[in-house]
């Protein structure tokens, strides 16, 4: 004998449809970052720092005394800590001073309609600790390949945590050629006499299209 069929009560179905849209949002922030790009994982940048740091705890209200920068960056734009990898610019035809503005090298000159504008903010980032011989690695979910780098850091007196960054307050130590395709690519860079709260900034060229990234990663230099 089969079993009864249970009743599809209106309560019944409101509920399953009410699990169904609560399975849903929490599945639309993750959908969105597998379809972005890459970004600069150690010294991690900014966007991809606070990912890393809360995005499995992104609503914990102690954020706000641990990681103040984070916190006003995921209160600006969650959307924008998911894809901490679609930090980019199309068809700026390596003019990068003209494409992005002094104060906004940190979200792109405003990148995509200024969901990164958060990450302009003056204040005290969290840092990465290196010396003056260090490494910039770039995770690329999609494997695009560089035309080039170029790797930028603060000179010396800046203070990041007081001043907004400028592209006069920046010292280019690195200019790459091409890298092949490849999830995972390494720049070896040299920045000597400095010390304290620095950023590195690197613009990343990739060669599937005119497509630039614009990544600053916060640094202690020991």
């Amino acid at each position: 004998m089969q079993p009864q069929a249970r009743a599809l009560t209106p309560r019944w179905i409101m509920r399953a449809m009410a699990m169904m849209a609560a399975a849903l949002i929490c599945m639309v922030p993750w959908a969105e970052t597998a379809a972005a790009h890459g970004s600069i994982v150690d010294p991690a940048s900014r966007n991809y720092g606070c990912w890393q740091r809360w995005g499995s705890d992104f609503q914990n209200p102690n954020m706000a005394q641990q990681d103040p920068m984070c916190w006003q960056a995921w209160q600006d734009n969650p959307n924008a800590m998911w894809n901490w990898n679609g930090l980019y610019r199309n068809g700026v035809g390596g003019n990068h001073q003209a494409a992005v503005p002094n104060g906004q090298l940190c979200s792109g000159g405003q990148a995509e309609g200024g969901r990164y504008n958060s990450l302009d903010a003056v204040g005290p980032w969290k840092t990465t600790d290196v010396g003056s011989n260090f490494s910039v690695k770039l995770y690329d979910q999609a494997s695009h390949g560089a035309d080039y780098f170029r790797v930028y850091v603060t000179r010396q007196g800046f203070n990041p945590a007081t001043q907004p960054l400028t592209w006069q307050n920046l010292e280019l130590v690195k200019t790459t050629g091409r890298y092949a395709p490849s999830q995972n690519i390494t720049v070896d860079v040299n920045a000597p006499g400095r010390s304290g709260h620095h950023v590195v900034f690197t613009i990343w060229q990739a060669s599937h299209m005119d497509q630039a990234y614009y990544l600053c990663s916060d640094v202690n230099f020991r």
